[in-house]
């Protein structure tokens, strides 16, 4: 289906975004429904190795989803494996490297404020009920990795990733949070043949957008209820990135607008509010 709430498909499903070496920024608020994030994926290898960047008025979140790599920042560098992350205050130089291979999801939002730079390490993630977490029962199990939201001090991002078991719903029941928060979803870790199905919708009955997805694929919510599914024998997993519409007082997560009919389930999400 073509279009949610009158935004065109093109500006909310964007292919293929890790097929590039090098920097690439495939969604902007420029080309896409976003009004303010921004994504990219820094994949270094050994033809290109090493490159340097301005985030500007951004602030930039990054996290590592495969190899090894370093971020220099402010004359400090800091040494990355999978899962784990950095939080980068607007106005920095960045240098990305590796010695070997590296592929770094990228998001950015525009920010007033300036706020402290902060590394988040997996292994530290993983021993915090409250940032790494199962949520779901039967046909919706999924585990869910909170890497920047209250642990980290920010203007607008929120970011972290999510896995289900074979064939799952994630992000069930569905929800919204378009008042306070735009999201989107970047998926990664699904190898051929495996693909998911994600929707968002405002129609309840009748769903805007409803789209198969695959390894490198991302999809916007500037608003709108958004489940996915997974199908059977293969699970679904996916970074998801949010940006706050009003800068601090809206960059809450786990607050959401569960779908009429759907209350009684939980978002189970509350781990993460403790």
């Amino acid at each position: 289906m073509s279009t949610q709430s009158g935004v065109a498909m093109e500006k909310m499903v964007f292919r293929k975004t890790n097929a590039q070496t090098g920097r690439h920024l495939a969604v902007t608020p420029a080309n896409s429904a976003m009004r303010h994030l921004s994504y990219g994926r820094i994949i270094l290898n050994a033809s290109t190795p090493a490159l340097s960047f301005s985030n500007g008025a951004q602030e930039t979140g990054m996290i590592c989803l495969a190899g090894s790599g370093a971020v220099k920042v402010a004359g400090n560098e800091y040494n990355f494996g999978q899962f784990d992350a950095i939080y980068i205050p607007r106005d920095s130089a960045i240098a990305v490297s590796t010695k070997t291979t590296v592929d770094f999801a990228e998001f950015s939002a525009s920010v007033e404020g300036n706020y402290p730079l902060k590394v988040v390490r997996y292994a530290d993630v993983a021993q915090d009920p409250g940032l790494k977490f199962v949520a779901g029962g039967p046909g919706a199990r999924r585990e869910l990795n909170v890497l920047i939201a209250n642990n980290v001090e920010a203007g607008r991002l929120i970011a972290g990733f999510t896995s289900s078991d074979p064939g799952n719903w994630t992000s069930w029941p569905p929800h919204e949070h378009a008042k306070m928060l735009e999201e989107m979803y970047v998926y990664f870790d699904m190898p051929e043949p495996a693909y998911a199905l994600q929707l968002v919708y405002n129609d309840t009955q009748y769903p805007e957008l409803v789209t198969a997805v695959r390894d490198g694929d991302a999809v916007l919510v500037p608003s709108g209820y958004h489940p996915n599914v997974s199908v059977p024998g293969h699970r679904i997993a996916f970074l998801w990135a949010m940006a706050a519409h009003r800068e601090v007082e809206d960059r809450q997560f786990g607050v959401v607008n569960i779908q009429p009919g759907f209350q009684q389930i939980g978002s189970g999400l509350d781990a993460a509010r403790k």
